[in-house]
């Protein structure tokens, strides 16, 4: 049934009531924890977009990434143009290709030392530490100490952990946690490759 503009402008109004009042209700304001999970494309990106908008506040943005390095990606190219970013890519490619545990652990350790200064370095708002889950998943870290650094942070800094396969303590202290939920991927559909500017 088509509501009249009345009605609809009625119906609006009520909504804007309530939605004032929640608005309202929610004052506090804190660093948070945000983990970007699931088998579904866009975890990377989406802690990008939360780059750009950091950035476009005029707030300093560390990014360690933890699998990529070993190849050009369109990200480290636009990042590198911002001084405000500091950004690393200081994996080694993911460890079907490395095939050598104690490097790969070598070269995580590393790359959660840089993460772990610019946790401990409040000059920075913002902190992403992209595809963290995927070493998390394989051990090469132990999930207790990076929930102790992410315990000890600054009040007011911020910061995003992608990669699939989130370990379940991590998403329990987490303050947001979004699932990726892959529905169609053309890789698998199609057999089309991974692309530049879409998956790097």
């Amino acid at each position: 049934m088509m509501r009249t503009d009345a009605e609809h402008a009625e119906r609006m109004a009520k909504k804007k009531a309530a939605q004032d009042s929640k608005v309202a209700a929610r004052d506090a304001e804190k660093g948070l924890v945000i983990v970007h999970t699931g088998k579904g494309k866009g975890k990377t990106t989406a802690a990008l977009g939360m780059v750009i908008r950091a950035v476009g506040h005029g707030m300093r943005v560390g990014m360690v990434q933890f699998v990529k390095g070993a190849m050009t990606t369109g990200e480290a190219a636009v990042l590198a143009r911002f001084p405000e970013v500091d950004f690393h890519a200081m994996g080694e490619g993911f460890t079907w290709n490395t095939q050598d545990r104690a490097r790969d652990i070598a070269t995580a350790r590393t790359a959660w030392d840089e993460v772990k200064r610019m946790i401990a370095d409040p000059s920075y708002d913002l902190i992403v530490a992209d595809e963290l889950n995927i070493v998390l998943r394989y051990d090469y870290l132990p999930v207790d100490e990076v929930l102790e650094v992410l315990a000890a942070k600054g009040a007011m800094t911020h910061v995003v952990i992608t990669g699939r396969n989130a370990p379940e303590a991590l998403i329990a202290a987490a303050d947001l946690v979004t699932d990726m939920t892959q529905v169609k991927h053309p890789f698998r559909e199609q057999g089309v490759k991974a692309q530049k500017g879409i998956e790097f």
